[in-house]
Formats: C-alpha cells, sequence, structure tokens
C-alpha cells in the first residue's frame, strides 16, 4: 500500500507555508490582464493554476485565504475536512473523500477571501488532494493572519482557530 513518503517523492512535493506538501502542475501561458480583474488583483495573473497537495497524518493546512475561488480535489487517502470561514464569519466544513453516501465529495469549491484550513481525519493515514485556483495562484494573493488576530476578529470561533493556527 502506498503511504505519504511514497507520494511526496513519487510527486516531487515539496513544503509548503500553510503546512503539508505542494507542487505546482498547471500554470497556464495565457494571462488575463490586471484591467479586466476584480480591484482585489494587484497585477496580471494566469487564467488558472494547479497543485497536488498532501497533508500527513497530523499535518494541516493553517488557516489563510487567496483572492481566487478555489476547488479541491480528491485522489488519495483518508478523507480530509476543510474548515471554512466565510466573508460574513460564518462557519462551515466540508468533508472530501470517496465515501459519497455519507457526505464526502470528490470536490469541493472554497469561494474567494474565505478563511479556510484543513486536516487530514484519519491521523494515521494521508490525504492527497488537488486544488485549482482561477485566476491563477500568486503569493501576492496570499493571506495567513495569525492566530490572535483572527480570534479578535472571529471570538466565536476561537476553538477551531486556535486548533488551525501557528
Amino acid at each position: 500500500m502506498k503511504d505519504a513518503t511514497y507520494w511526496i517523492k513519487m510527486l516531487d512535493l515539496k513544503m509548503h507555508p500553510e503546512g503539508g506538501y505542494f507542487k505546482e502542475t498547471y500554470r497556464s501561458d495565457e494571462i488575463i490582464s490586471k484591467k479586466f480583474l476584480p480591484q482585489r488583483f494587484d497585477g496580471d495573473r494566469a487564467f488558472a493554476t494547479c497543485i497536488y497537495y498532501l497533508l500527513n497524518r497530523t499535518d494541516f493546512s493553517a488557516f489563510h485565504e487567496i483572492n481566487q475561488d478555489e476547488v479541491w480535489h480528491f485522489y488519495d487517502g483518508s478523507s480530509l475536512t476543510i474548515h471554512i470561514i466565510d466573508q460574513n464569519g460564518n462557519y462551515s466544513h466540508a468533508k472530501l473523500g470517496r465515501d459519497l453516501e455519507n457526505g464526502e465529495s470528490f470536490q469541493k469549491v472554497v469561494n474567494a477571501n474565505s478563511l479556510f484550513a484543513a486536516a487530514v481525519s484519519d491521523i494515521k493515514s494521508y490525504s492527497l488532494v488537488g486544488c485549482t485556483v482561477a485566476p491563477g495562484f500568486d503569493y501576492k494573493d496570499f493571506k495567513m493572519p495569525v492566530r490572535s488576530k483572527l480570534v479578535d476578529q472571529y471570538p466565536q470561533h476561537k476553538e477551531i482557530i486556535e486548533k488551525f493556527t501557528k
């Protein structure tokens, strides 16, 4: 049976700033000019980008936000839970995985400017997923607020914020 180490080596994954491992697999050669993008973008962007993303055991993706919608795709391992705090401060979560009869899904869209975090459901396993971002991802669009700021902003979600921030 394949494990996280196998996938990290096979896919040449590297550490990600928010936690876990990743590798960009696609960046569109075509560009959307800044003048055609919403004001939240400070420059041109690729049409779309894709990555492989892996969380192993107790790894987690810390709460962060980006300016774009992000589509998560499930590939292998344990199911994964995505925790979301939308722009209005509402909390929700979604499970990515194979068990569709019990509420898991192969895909989940996280809307632009939502805070989100993720963790492996079975801490004895791993989750291998993919993420597609449009317009394409740029680190200028990435924000990972500190725990104290998020708790001040969303005190009603203190427990989940403390669990998934660094």
